[in-house]
């Protein structure tokens, strides 16, 4: 298991973490518990005090534990299991379906955010961050269009990068690790515009993917994903897994 904020989970810390999620499961440790200390756990365990806190916030990701500086760890009253958002890097999901990737940028500015986005974001409406629009391809299909509004404060760096070679969710997953993430689905009719880019017919129904992360300094990106016409998504494990529609060949993540 992988966490793209955090980094691989080692095996002593998943087996951990399958211990107590199973107390808590089987109402060994019950609803409002507080739990042994890390050190303690650590003991019985045989284990870094590192790999447990690590195993314990993997729970507290997906809501079974509440921590709380100073107030220990408790089991979580009411728990409400949490998804794992995994973000994927288009170009490797491409590739790895066998497929030659490419990328265009349609256009890149500085702009003032509308009203949408700034409630989105959390944002005050009008304030300028980079607004990028890019459609990514498989052997020269159209596979995604993006709508991808960017904040330079929370993604130092982003002013030296050059987005018309690399495309944005490559350079942001790999260089702006995020805490937090929404996801919306939804669906819409294209527009001329939506057309034209994923080469289909105006009027046609698309897939859209709402997505948008914070760090520890604000709001990072939101973007609008429009999939290609017959894209099929399901969710397995917290992860989404799509189809390339009438190929036969695995799809890229939606990303």
């Amino acid at each position: 298991m992988t966490d793209r904020r955090t980094g691989p989970t080692s095996p002593k810390a998943q087996n951990i973490a399958n211990e107590v999620r199973r107390r808590i499961i089987e109402r060994e440790w019950r609803q409002g518990d507080r739990i042994p200390d890390e050190a303690d756990l650590a003991i019985e365990f045989d284990a870094a005090r590192a790999t447990v806190n690590k195993a314990l916030q993997l729970l507290a990701d997906e809501g079974l534990l509440d921590r709380r500086r100073r107030a220990g760890t408790r089991v979580t009253v009411d728990p409400i299991r949490k998804a794992t958002v995994s973000i994927s890097i288009v170009r490797e999901q491409v590739e790895q379906a066998g497929l030659a990737y490419s990328y265009r940028v349609v256009a890149k500015r500085r702009s003032p955010i509308p009203a949408d986005i700034a409630a989105r974001l959390g944002l005050p409406e009008g304030k300028m961050l980079v607004h990028m629009r890019a459609v990514h391809y498989g052997d020269g299909r159209p596979f995604q269009l993006e709508d991808r509004w960017i904040n330079p404060p929370t993604a130092p760096g982003l002013e030296e990068v050059d987005f018309w070679q690399l495309n944005a969710n490559e350079w942001l997953v790999r260089n702006a690790p995020y805490l937090r993430a929404e996801l919306a689905f939804s669906a819409a009719n294209a527009d001329r515009r939506e057309a034209r880019l994923l080469q289909t017919q105006v009027g046609q129904a698309l897939l859209i993917l709402h997505r948008t992360t914070w760090n520890d300094r604000g709001p990072i990106t939101t973007v609008r994903v429009a999939c290609q016409p017959g894209h099929l998504i399901s969710t397995e494990a917290g992860y989404d897994r799509s189809h390339w529609p009438a190929s036969g060949t695995p799809a890229p993540e939606v990303s």
